[in-house]
Formats: structure tokens, C-alpha cells, sequence
């Protein structure tokens, strides 16, 4: 009978389990101290004009001043959310964020009519983002209603 000599260990197998990640991370999109008007200096010119005429709108919807949230979401009012897995956040329940590529509004698109999307004019839609190239491509009174369904939608089905 021939001795079996013990079976060199694999590299899995010698390595400890990894132990599971019991932290969970961190919200990126808080709401924020950074002042507006600094933020918006940042920004180009035309979308500087462009977050002015967005703030004026989102503040006659929501009633609510302009906050950071973020380093680049402007954002009025908050509502509370929670996922199916139990993990709860805050967010603003209207934003935008004047990027360069797009102009991108944050808002429900649950409540909307879908005749209102017809009649916006050039934009995408992706989840809750809107964007839009050049404020002159839109219709900005159906913009505004559909920020205002939107924001209502938002406020009627959370709390906060």
C-alpha cells in the first residue's frame, strides 16, 4: 500500500472567508450648506441664465427656496423614500442640475399626462431625469406643468 501524502492547500482555499459587509453606504445626495449662488458662479454663462429661470419656476411650484444637494443638484422641498429592502433616504422632491452636456430636471414622471410630454418639445427621459439641450428647444409653461404634476405625485405618495 502506497502512503498518500497530504494535498497542497489552493490559494482559495488558504485564503480566510471573506467576512460580509455589514456597512452600508453612504447617500450621496444629501442636502448641503454649499451656497447656490457660489455653485451657480461655477457654471456657464447660458446655463447660469438657464438655473435662473429653472429657480424661479421650481420656487413658484414648491413654494420652497433653492438648496444644494449635492455637488451639483439644486433642489426645493424633500420627501422621505424606502426601498422594498428597508433602506430610507431623503431627497429633494424637485431639482435640476445645469450640467453641460444637458440641462437635467429631476422629477416624478407618475402623475404626469402623457399629453403634456408630447407637447414639452426636444428633450429625453430617462427615470426620473429630463434632459434638455437648449432652453429654446422646449415649451417652458409645459415644462412648468409637468414639474408641477410631478412634484405633486411626489408629495402626495411620501412622507417628510
Amino acid at each position: 500500500m502506497v502512503a498518500s501524502r497530504p494535498r497542497k492547500k489552493t490559494k482559495a482555499a488558504q485564503k480566510p472567508a471573506k467576512k460580509a459587509n455589514t456597512k452600508k453606504a453612504a447617500l450621496k445626495t444629501t442636502q448641503t450648506t454649499q451656497s447656490v449662488e457660489a455653485f451657480l458662479r461655477g457654471v456657464p454663462k447660458v446655463r447660469q441664465e438657464q438655473a435662473r429661470t429653472a429657480i424661479k419656476m421650481l420656487r413658484r411650484i414648491t413654494g420652497h427656496a433653492p438648496k444644494m444637494w449635492g455637488p451639483s443638484i439644486i433642489g426645493f422641498d424633500r420627501y422621505r423614500y424606502t426601498y422594498e429592502s428597508g433602506r430610507q433616504g431623503e431627497m429633494c422632491a424637485a431639482g435640476f442640475s445645469p450640467r453641460k452636456a444637458a440641462f437635467v430636471f429631476y422629477v416624478s414622471s407618475e402623475g404626469v399626462d402623457e399629453r403634456l410630454w408630447l407637447r414639452l418639445g426636444t428633450y429625453k427621459r430617462g427615470g426620473v431625469c429630463v434632459y434638455v439641450q437648449r432652453f429654446e428647444d422646449i415649451d417652458l409653461k409645459v415644462l412648468e406643468q409637468i414639474l408641477s404634476a410631478g412634484y405633486a405625485h411626489v408629495k402626495a405618495t411620501h412622507r417628510g
